[in-house]
């Protein structure tokens, strides 16, 4: 969903690195996975198509930070009736 994001602090040697993804569009979302040892965050379309990714070393990643935004529930929503 817009709006979703994840943030990735990074081991940069001697001081850290924060990187954000940012779901930029409407119907885009953001994806995590760890593969081999590389940790890949990625904002997909409604279809599957990957727009951006970012890559990191496993290693490197001291903390990774999903906020998602909040959805409201069918109940939560206003209906309209008194």
């Amino acid at each position: 969903m817009k709006g979703d994001r994840v943030e990735i602090v990074v081991d940069a040697g001697d001081t850290t690195r924060t990187y954000e993804v940012v779901a930029s569009r409407a119907g885009r979302r953001v994806e995590t996975a760890v593969r081999r040892g590389v940790v890949e965050v990625s904002e997909v379309t409604r279809s599957g198509s990957v727009v951006r990714t970012a890559r990191f070393m496993a290693t490197r990643v001291l903390a990774l930070v999903e906020q998602p935004v909040p959805r409201e529930d069918a109940s939560e929503r206003p209906s309209g009736k008194a």
